[in-house]
């Protein structure tokens, strides 16, 4: 079907174009991109139909992920177009037609200071072992701001680092590191399976690309107690809640003891969004914690509530909550405070910092 692939491609080249991060095609609509958070349909384009998404689909799949596709209605996929841009897809039917979602991965690893993230962030690269996890909504960063610190460590240290991904998206290129990705449903079973095999793997660091269950949880939690570094991200809205959902994804009778391993781990959570700017682009809030005495005190004895107290209290270690984050962009000029106000999870405090 070469008419569909040069249609892809035309499509691939107005998301790099355009900076989009999303490219969507479903029947019965035009194709859309997603730029700076906000969907853009396609008009000049002719309303897909179903026909047209089968022969998309067949373009992009392997025979392997046709037959998954098939058996479970939806599959994800990394796709590449030539040395110009890599996707993570997810196909999927919907009212029985096929659709996918086609998330832009850039070829190039953007480093801490590219993506204006906090400098606090080289730090976390410089840890021989315990648990670094990247929070926030999908379409946020999370991947790529894991990936900068990957690249770091891949450029400063001489580590074997496996990272395990579904699928795999940011592709590293082995500088004093070595570098093994794995694939879930190409190269391992599922996360689960792929973490308990990296210990006869000879791991210093290893990136989850994501933790779904809570024997991951554990598995990581165990991984990072007996010497590895372990990356992972949630979908947690900050780090309270990112220790929250840790910890309440195990029965009762076993928190007291996730609590002491997860308190004796930690070395910090990164919350960040990916807030509109006034002139366009996104600008990235972002949370920090870090593990300190009183931070693991609090895990410990479940006082979890507290700890935004104790960020908001320890800006010299560089934390930095969520609110002065937000703050921070709208006195820079960069944001309008409805929207950042948009993003708070605490408006009035928010709104007492950008006065202050």
């Amino acid at each position: 079907m070469p008419e569909y692939e040069q249609q892809l491609y035309g499509l691939i080249d107005l998301v790099v174009k355009q900076n989009a991060s999303d490219l969507h095609l479903s029947a019965g609509r035009v194709p859309t991109l997603r730029v700076d958070g906000r969907l853009v349909p396609l008009a000049k384009y002719a309303i897909l139909t179903p026909q047209d998404m089968e022969a998309f689909v067949s373009v992009m799949l392997s025979e392997e992920k046709r037959v998954t596709l098939q058996k479970e209605k939806s599959v994800d996929f990394s796709y590449s177009y030539q040395d110009m841009a890599r996707f993570r897809v997810n196909a999927y039917y919907q009212f029985g037609n096929l659709a996918v979602a086609m998330r832009f991965i850039p070829i190039d690893i953007r480093s801490i200071e590219d993506l204006r993230l906090p400098p606090i962030l080289h730090s976390f690269s410089e840890y021989q072992q315990g648990f670094i996890l990247i929070t926030g909504p999908a379409g946020h960063g999370k991947s790529t701001t894991l990936a900068a610190l990957i690249q770091e460590i891949n450029e400063t240290r001489t580590e074997h680092i496996i990272t395990i991904e579904d699928p795999i998206e940011y592709i590293f290129n082995p500088e004093r590191s070595i570098v093994d990705q794995r694939e879930i449903g190409k190269d391992t079973l599922g996360f689960r399976e792929a973490l308990r095999e990296s210990f006869r793997q000879d791991p210093d660091i290893i990136m989850l690309g994501e933790m779904r269950d809570a024997e991951t949880m554990s598995t990581a939690i165990s991984a990072a107690e007996t010497g590895h570094l372990i990356l992972a991200t949630l979908h947690t809205n900050n780090a309270a809640q990112t220790i929250h959902r840790i910890i309440d994804s195990f029965p009762p009778e076993q928190q007291g003891q996730v609590r002491a391993q997860l308190a004796l781990t930690l070395v910090g959570v990164v919350s960040q969004r990916l807030i509109p700017r006034i002139e366009g682009g996104r600008a990235p809030a972002v949370e920090v914690l870090i593990a300190n005495a009183a931070v693991r005190n609090l895990i410990r004895e479940g006082k979890i509530h507290e700890i935004n107290m104790v960020i908001e209290t320890n800006r010299e270690d560089g934390m930095i909550s969520m609110n002065r984050s937000l703050a921070n962009l709208v006195r820079q000029g960069e944001v309008s405070a409805d929207v950042a106000e948009s993003y708070s999870l605490n408006d009035g405090e928010l709104r007492t910092l950008i006065r202050g």
